[in-house]
């Protein structure tokens, strides 16, 4: 990667910066402009409304860092802070797992067990930043949401996310999955708990080199945090009520077997954007 040229104008630097981030990103421009965006702590309007403004020669030393980082693999929403999440703008740390889309596939089919009219329960395991939790909060303000975490870091940014979406329907506590809701029953459970093998390459790939391992990693199989769960959550849930987890791609037939073990009913399994198997639901009858 060259050196900055300096005395050139924001324009120029978006397309030398898009074409250097183009072996590295799906959306090169805009991540060329996010950067910018950061140098000048301005939206991306001002840099459309400004192309010719010239680069002082400490503004451009400061996007080429940002470009260098960017390029060695370090993720866009660590960088800008900031990552969408079901149209919410959601503040995101290096103490969190990054939101993903698949995982608003989760929120989708948790809304729908969840009715809008009524007074429910939902509880949010491995709440991370809070993304989940927020979104179903945010959809059912009559619903009581508990998001819990075993990291007190996330928690600090899960807890800051509801304060910027100013949703007061929501609450993060620090827990070892249920430990800190003893006692209590909910309507619906979700959770997006790490399920990548130990010995899985895509660790030391991409953006997961960069995430918290404790979020990722659940074991020889990814299985570990899954079991985890449901040997525990029928405890936790009413009758009739409902479980939805978050797994990987080939984990749905031993995910299965462990609900069934446990008598859970209406077993059914939701494919992501991308054919793959992603989340699990089903019922606790007994």
């Amino acid at each position: 990667m060259a050196d900055a040229d300096f005395n050139q104008s924001i324009k120029q630097y978006l397309d030398d910066g898009t074409a250097i981030l183009r072996g590295v990103s799906e959306s090169p421009r805009l991540e060329a402009e996010l950067l910018m965006g950061l140098v000048f702590r301005k939206p991306r309007s001002f840099l459309l409304t400004w192309p010719e403004r010239l680069l002082s020669e400490a503004e451009a030393q400061q996007y080429e860092i940002l470009l260098r980082r960017r390029f060695s693999g370090e993720p866009i929403a660590y960088m800008t802070g900031i990552r969408e999440f079901w149209s919410m703008p959601l503040k995101v740390t290096p103490e969190v797992l990054i939101p993903r889309p698949e995982t608003e596939l989760l929120v989708e089919k948790a809304l729908l067990r969840l009715p809008a009219d009524e007074e429910l329960r939902v509880l949010d395991l491995g709440a991370g930043s809070g993304a989940a939790s927020l979104a179903i909060g945010r959809e059912r303000p009559r619903a009581e949401v508990i998001g819990v975490d075993i990291s007190e870091a996330a928690l600090n940014v899960a807890r800051l996310n509801a304060k910027l979406q100013k949703l007061d329907n929501v609450e993060f506590r620090e827990s070892d999955w249920f430990d800190a809701v003893r006692g209590e029953k909910f309507h619906v459970v979700i959770g997006n708990p790490p399920y990548v093998a130990e010995d899985d390459p895509h660790l030391s790939r991409g953006d997961a080199r960069f995430e918290p391992r404790l979020a990722l990693d659940a074991g020889p199989a990814g299985m570990d945090s899954l079991r985890d769960i449901v040997d525990r959550a029928h405890n936790y849930i009413v009758r009739q009520g409902w479980l939805l987890l978050e797994h990987g791609g080939g984990q749905h037939l031993p995910l299965r077997r462990l609900l069934e073990a446990q008598h859970y009913h209406d077993i059914t399994v939701h494919k992501d954007l991308a054919g793959h198997d992603r989340v699990t639901e089903c019922r606790f009858v007994e």
